[in-house]
């Protein structure tokens, strides 16, 4: 059974720093390209950032680039995301992902969220 469990949310001041991690368990960890993804209240949910199955190729949403890092560690079966000078529309929940294509079929599984709220 596959499971992606993340941590680290909380509440925080705005400039204040967060590191999210996701854990994953029951898939190949290594074989699987991962993401974190974002929803506010009444929106819809959004991808912030992509890191490749050897961690050698990200990307990010335009939003967060240059306050967002996303790093994986493949021995630890874990994905990170560091969220450095959080500002107040950061909030929302932050879920992770995990996403395969093998022979023309799509696997991909989701975490349950982490809530990330920034106020003053």
């Amino acid at each position: 059974q596959v499971q992606l469990v993340e941590s680290g949310g909380g509440s925080v001041q705005p400039g204040e720093s967060l590191r999210l991690s996701c854990a994953a368990s029951g898939l190949t960890f290594s074989s699987y390209g991962m993401s974190w993804y974002r929803q506010a209240p009444g929106q819809e949910r959004e991808l912030v950032a992509g890191i490749t199955v050897t961690g050698g190729s990200t990307n990010y949403a335009d939003s967060v680039k240059g306050r967002f890092t996303i790093s994986r560690d493949n021995a630890k079966n874990t994905v990170y995301l560091q969220i450095n000078n959080l500002k107040p529309e950061d909030t929302a929940v932050y879920y992770c992902k995990a996403v395969r294509s093998f022979i023309g079929t799509t696997y991909d599984y989701w975490g349950q969220g982490t809530q990330v709220t920034v106020s003053s």
